[in-house]
């Protein structure tokens, strides 16, 4: 692949973790240009050799690009296409980052730019945003769904998928509207049921606040996702509201038919339901490639004795292990294991895991 020069406009989690991946990779070149409002970060990303030319405003700048990532909300990504046309030089690719792909690809048709424009949304990220949590490693094996127009010439695709797959992430190319559905499925309408869960326990809550101190375990993950940004999961709801509503329904009725089965005590139903649901997610991957990422932790099962944490942590850090956080274990309904050891990523999970494991400790991941 020649020397590249690649755009962002918007450069947080996503954009930051994009270029710091192509920043990474030795069998590429790339040179990159970033704007952003937040000019503290893109300031800290020239001092960290990510940035190399840095602009205070959506223009002449980009016109030496071969690539523009539109890395900021939906909508504001609508409008910053259309600011930064006139400036792409012949050949050069648009894209974006966003997590729904039917509107900004009407929009695109609007401005008359299909031709250039390749959409795009890496199915990756973190519950923590901006610049500074991004990772280098944060789309490796990741899926990273490529949405085209008809018309798009075959060769900017074939160079859109070899730079995404020089970020360590897996193109899969699909249509705009099949993507939506998709997403509204295993990734935004998940969200939606996450957050009104958490209401549901906090208006539902004792005046002692009893169920906030046992709300862990196997409720606190499965609401986990709930501490992600209200402004993005607001644009993504309102973006693609048709699909989630669809889908939303559909989960409405699957809820009533729950609850009437639980009402009747029809022991048979609701072990099929149970069981239904527990063979169709034993068949998923282990892994974090899809559109909500897993928590990286192992669980492991200590001794109630002085010494006992010290003992793992000076274990770990002889291997040279970094834990992003650890924590007691106090309700384990669910979960297994009395200490929660969160890390960086999949690959320190297994390490751990291999480690503790080897020492005779009893771990599981996740």
């Amino acid at each position: 692949m020649p020397k590249l020069t690649v755009g962002f406009i918007g450069f947080g989690l996503i954009g930051g973790s994009i270029a710091r991946a192509l920043k990474a990779n030795p069998d590429i070149d790339v040179s990159t240009v970033v704007y952003d409002v937040d000019r503290a970060s893109i300031t800290r990303a020239f001092e960290d050799g990510i940035a190399d030319v840095t602009v205070g405003s959506i223009g002449e700048g980009f016109s030496g690009c071969d690539f523009v990532f539109l890395c900021a909300p939906v909508t504001v990504n609508m409008a910053n296409a259309e600011t930064v046309a006139p400036f792409l030089k012949e050949g050069a690719i648009l894209t974006d980052v966003g997590s729904v792909k039917g509107q900004m690809h009407e929009r695109i048709r609007e401005l008359g730019l299909s031709k250039v424009f390749i959409g795009g949304h890496p199915m990756a990220g973190s519950e923590r945003v901006g610049y500074a949590n991004s990772k280098e490693k944060l789309l490796v094996n990741a899926y990273y769904v490529i949405t085209a127009d008809e018309g798009v010439p075959e060769d900017r695709i074939e160079a859109y998928k070899e730079l995404v797959a020089a970020t360590g992430a897996i193109p899969l190319v699909m249509t705009p509207e099949r993507h939506d559905y998709i997403t509204a499925a295993v990734s935004h309408v998940p969200h939606v049921i996450s957050a009104s869960l958490v209401n549901l326990v906090k208006d539902s809550d004792t005046a002692d606040g009893d169920m906030h101190m046992i709300a862990a375990g196997g409720f606190k993950d499965i609401t986990r996702i709930s501490s992600s940004s209200p402004m993005m999961w607001h644009d993504i709801c309102v973006s693609n509201s048709g699909n989630i509503c669809v889908l939303l329904d559909r989960y409405i009725a699957s809820l009533t038919y729950f609850r009437d089965a639980i009402k009747a005590s029809e022991d048979d139903e609701l072990v099929r339901l149970f069981d239904g649901a527990r063979r169709y997610r034993d068949t998923f991957q282990d892994s974090s490639k899809g559109p909500i990422k897993s928590a990286n932790v192992v669980h492991v099962e200590i001794p109630d004795e002085p010494g006992a944490l010290a003992i793992v942590f000076t274990i770990l850090s002889a291997r040279g292990i970094n834990i992003k956080n650890v924590g007691i274990v106090h309700n384990r309904e669910v979960e297994t294991g009395s200490l929660s050891i969160e890390l960086h990523d999949e690959t320190a999970v297994r390490d751990v895991y291999d480690i503790l494991t080897a020492r005779g400790y009893d771990a599981t991941i996740g």
